[in-house]
């Protein structure tokens, strides 16, 4: 990862949604950002120029932006058709973003448009977010991992965001993956938790 004193940038083309830039490089915002956020909470995963990626949430390209400025190619999910017109401009841009329209509940639809991939980023706010999780792990390639941001108010407003998060990581252990580490995302994004994960 690139750090300019305490800032974290990425190498790119910039202008993609108004992001300052940093002596030339592109300044990767954590409150724009969850997975700038993880990076700034000292965690996180490297991101490497050989890295193959399957982004599930991929929204209007803002941090896929930012992860294709690192790594060889970005597979982007996202269902719904207006953030869709935005990340396809945004692919535009950068070559190595293949936009996909598609619910990530379904991923036999897009089975045959991804390869294997090293990481599985999940930043999709729904009831069902471990099982999507599960669903999309065909993809993840021997001794890959995922990065998968939890939104427990999106399963449970009534319960603490903490035993929603356990929970969640129990029944990702009932499908074969091992959480490795829990970070909460405050004060970034309070009730957020980044899950690391990796298939047991």
């Amino acid at each position: 990862m690139i750090w300019i004193g305490d800032q974290l940038v990425s190498e790119g083309p910039g202008g993609v949604y108004g992001e300052r830039t940093v002596q030339g490089y592109r300044l990767w915002s954590p409150k724009r950002s969850k997975l700038a956020a993880l990076y700034h909470l000292g965690k996180g995963i490297d991101l490497e120029s050989h890295h193959r990626v399957l982004y599930l949430g991929a929204a209007n390209g803002t941090t896929v932006s930012h992860v294709a400025d690192y790594v060889e190619v970005v597979y982007a999910v996202e269902p719904a058709p207006r953030p869709m017109q935005d990340l396809i401009v945004v692919a535009r841009q950068r070559k190595n973003i293949i936009p996909i329209m598609a619910d990530a509940r379904k991923p036999e639809r897009y089975l045959p448009l991804v390869e294997k991939v090293d990481i599985i980023y999940q930043d999709v706010a729904q009831p069902d977010q471990a099982e999507i999780l599960s669903e999309n792990t065909r993809f993840l390639a021997k001794d890959g991992i995922m990065v998968f941001m939890l939104k427990p108010r999106s399963i449970d407003v009534t319960r603490t965001p903490a035993s929603v998060a356990e929970e969640v990581i129990h029944e990702l252990s009932t499908k074969g993956i091992c959480t490795e580490e829990c970070v909460w995302l405050s004060p970034y994004y309070p009730d957020h938790a980044a899950l690391i994960c990796k298939v047991s």
